[in-house]
């Protein structure tokens, strides 16, 4: 971690030159500051965050930049930029993260979504592709509810289950299912993993905490230190999580039904052991778009 300012801006960065008159003069200043705290890439980043900062698209911002910002934007894009610099993620900034075209309410217990997760959602679809089906869907380890709420977005006619220990993930859960119109065919509830559940689904999806323990320090500090503990934490080994769910997939899902399951970097050998070992077949395991193995699909023998 970079030395830090009592204010938390790394000293690196001092307030006193941040101007913000005009947006191009703003739009500088943040990609200077932003460069300065370690981001590649820097004028990408101050567009996006002059843009939820401001609530002004990309081409406005380049369009008019004379543009002068008034008293109250200057404010909200100092406070932005303080915390973007200290390595807060945009999406905590702001609450909220696209994922699947859907836009996710975020909270202090819920993950932040990456786009890699959608890989959970593609696994399904190949293995469920008529879109019409009426499927019982549940989703493990809920969050913010992304993985059920896109898959009900792909299936009109489904209900699911979300299920969370986070009484805060589910109630955040429960209000992105409202939001976007799935209040109806979505149910959360809080309980540890698969324990409390009965009955048959015909799809289960999980992206359970899979970082080592020991790892977790690490982490680049957008993940280290703004997603919640809980969310990340695997154990010794990152696997328990998957040991916990393993013994209840195959007498909750149905015959014909598919799981898929996030992983992290390496563990999909050891992830796809311990489904065999609880009576699952790997169908297949999914790479991400960068070429890594990022989701074990199985089903029952």
């Amino acid at each position: 971690m970079r030395p830090t300012e009592p204010n938390g801006l790394p000293t690196s960065t001092p307030e006193r030159r941040w101007v913000f008159a005009t947006l191009g003069s703003a739009l500088t200043e943040a990609a200077s500051v932003l460069r300065q705290a370690g981001f590649e890439d820097s004028r990408r980043h101050a567009r996006r965050l002059l843009g939820a900062a401001l609530g002004l698209t990309a081409s406005e911002i380049l369009a008019h930049p004379e543009r002068p910002l008034f008293e109250e934007q200057r404010r909200r894009l100092h406070e932005f930029l303080r915390r973007m610099a200290a390595r807060e993620p945009l999406s905590r900034i702001v609450g909220r993260r696209e994922f699947w075209g859907l836009e996710f309410r975020l909270s202090l217990d819920t993950l932040d979504p990456r786009p890699e997760t959608e890989t959970l959602v593609e696994a399904i679809l190949r293995r469920r592709p008529d879109r019409a089906a009426a499927l019982r869907l549940l989703d493990l380890g809920t969050g913010s509810g992304c993985l059920l709420l896109a898959l009900l977005r792909e299936y009109p006619n489904s209900t699911g289950v979300g299920v969370d220990i986070a009484e805060g993930a589910a109630a955040c859960a429960g209000w992105n299912a409202r939001v976007l119109g799935f209040g109806d065919r979505a149910q959360f509830i809080v309980g540890d993993w698969a324990t409390a559940l009965s009955g048959h689904f015909d799809a289960i999806v999980a992206n359970p905490p899979y970082v080592a323990a020991g790892v977790i320090r690490a982490l680049p500090p957008e993940v280290g230190e703004y997603d919640p503990h809980r969310a990340l934490d695997g154990g010794p080994d990152g696997l328990d999580r998957y040991r916990a769910i393993a013994p209840d997939i195959a007498r909750l899902l149905r015959r014909e039904g598919v799981l898929a399951v996030e992983i992290g970097a390496g563990q999909a050998d050891a992830v796809a052991g311990i489904l065999e070992s609880h009576g699952l077949r790997i169908d297949a395991i999914s790479p991400d778009l960068a070429g890594i193995p990022r989701c074990v699909v199985a089903s029952l023998r």
